[in-house]
């Protein structure tokens, strides 16, 4: 008569759903807003740490009045990754947490490159090359443009253990989350010394120790447990990064599924049993949060640009569905590189869209809408091609997120991508996941002998309602227009600086 409660913490909203073990479904949810800082300058996103804990709260206090908070067993949290979350000697939030989208450390990516011995150096030391949005290079941002903040650091984490530490008063990181930092050796599941070092010796002393993904980072404090009414031996599990979180949720836990998300930005990624690094350093070579390998690419322009295109238009989203569907495949010639807030695959922080193929017959809203949508769809499976390049097979895509919702794009995504799509039951995949990991997390804390799957099946639902097959006659267009669009990206790369 167990309860699971999943939480995912995102860069707009913290949601939390509870899982009926029994009964094998969702039986509560919640959600509550947080917002970015205004006003910064281009290219710096941050948060206020303190706003995730609020709403954290928040959702876990809703939830808890729609249940027997008595049956709550197991918590397990999902957050963005990459976030820098600087805490002092006593656990204090030093600044605002740099998150996974700022670009403001193109000039620290550079450095720690150069340091390491040059870009295919640094990928044979950690297993990914340095990126805006990764850790390792906000940590060295602080370092070199705040100083005195830098001097008070004392523990570094990332927004799912920061979230973890409210609830447990403990500094814990897993090997999944931390696979996003770039200050670990992916291969080897370990801090890499010659990254820390390339940082600051010290470094070493301000990171919490590594821990597998089905540890748990403690119980609930018992101040939180009585303000929920939960009883204080609530397990907090591991948890994990969106991505890790979301692979569990959508059953990507074995060989041959591939998740995409198709939300303000865009994941695509899959499980392997070994490491996956890629020489050119596009996917990310990132860990699992259920002990296997997750390559992955993020590209950062999805429903951003669409949503752009449906304002542009004063659309509601049937009418943009419908305003897309009035253009031919391949949208008569008009193609976008949806580049509008730089790009991070391809590595682009400083590029911008491009729309090519302009004509009075393609100057139209249908046209400049189906561009939009193709343009984003073909730039994921620019990494699904990489990821197919590099060993993974997949058989199906299960895909998520506001994009996911819209039956002509599904059918879009498998002309492109030429393999079938479905979405789920349940499109919270990061929140499901982190019940899903909280409830295997107490049956090995229990001593009984668990496998994930144990949980992950029968829970993890396909809606077969909306599973698409490629087309044969666009699947081959689409093939061609991948090539085309691949071919413009690399032609216009070295204009960006």
């Amino acid at each position: 008569m167990s309860l699971y409660l999943g939480i995912d913490s995102g860069t707009q909203s913290t949601k939390a759903v509870v899982l009926d073990l029994n009964e094998r479904k969702i039986i509560a949810e919640a959600r509550a807003p947080h917002n970015l800082i205004a006003g910064l300058p281009a290219g710096h996103m941050e948060q206020h740490p303190q706003e995730w804990t609020a709403a954290l709260d928040s959702v876990i206090t809703q939830v808890a009045a729609k249940i027997d908070c008595a049956r709550v067993r197991g918590i397990g949290v999902s957050g963005q990754q990459h976030g820098f979350v600087p805490l002092d000697a006593v656990g204090e939030v030093i600044r605002p947490a740099k998150l996974w989208c700022d670009t403001s450390t193109t000039q620290e990516c550079e450095l720690l490159t150069k340091k390491l011995g040059g870009a295919k150096a640094a990928i044979r030391t950690a297993g990914l090359a340095f990126l805006p949005g990764f850790t390792a290079p906000k940590i060295l941002w602080l370092k070199r443009h705040e100083p005195a903040n830098y001097k008070r650091l004392r523990h570094v984490l990332l927004p799912h253990d920061y979230l973890n530490y409210h609830l447990t008063g403990n500094y814990f990181m897993e090997h999944g989350d931390a696979s996003g930092t770039a200050l670990m050796d992916v291969r080897k599941r370990t801090w890499s010394k010659p990254v820390i070092n390339a940082i600051d010796k010290n470094l070493a002393d301000w990171l919490p120790p590594l821990s597998a993904s089905h540890q748990a980072a403690g119980t609930l404090r018992p101040a939180l447990a009585r303000k929920y009414g939960f009883s204080p031996d609530v397990v907090v599990s591991a948890g994990g990064g969106d991505n890790m979180m979301g692979a569990i949720g959508t059953g990507n836990v074995a060989p041959g599924v591939v998740t995409a998300s198709f939300g303000t930005s865009g994941t695509i990624y899959a499980y392997s049993a070994k490491p996956v690094v890629d020489p050119s350093g596009e996917i990310a070579a990132f860990c699992s949060s259920t002990g296997g390998w997750l390559p992955l690419l993020c590209t950062m322009n999805v429903t951003l640009v669409t949503e752009l295109f449906r304002n542009l238009f004063n659309w509601d989203h049937a009418q943009l569905e419908q305003a897309v569907a009035s253009a031919p495949p391949g949208a008569g010639g008009l193609s976008l590189l949806p580049y509008l807030d730089g790009e991070r695959t391809p590595n682009l922080p400083k590029g911008t869209g491009v729309l090519t193929g302009l004509t009075r017959a393609t100057l139209t809203p249908g046209s400049l809408a189906r561009a939009a949508m193709e343009g984003v769809t073909m730039n994921m499976n620019y990494g699904l091609r990489r990821l197919t390049a590099l060993g993974i097979k997949p058989r199906e895509i299960r895909v998520t997120g506001g994009g996911s919702r819209s039956a002509y794009w599904r059918q879009m995504m498998a002309d492109i991508f030429g393999v079938p799509v479905v979405a789920m039951v349940e499109d919270e995949g990061a929140a499901l996941g982190g019940a899903l990991q909280a409830a295997w997390c107490v049956a090995l804390t229990e001593g009984r002998k668990a496998k994930l799957t144990d949980f992950t099946t029968g829970i993890v639902a396909l809606n077969e309602a909306t599973r698409c097959t490629p087309d044969v006659k666009r699947r081959a267009l689409y093939r061609e227009l991948q090539q085309k669009h691949e071919a413009l990206s690399r032609l216009v790369r070295p204009t960006f600086g």
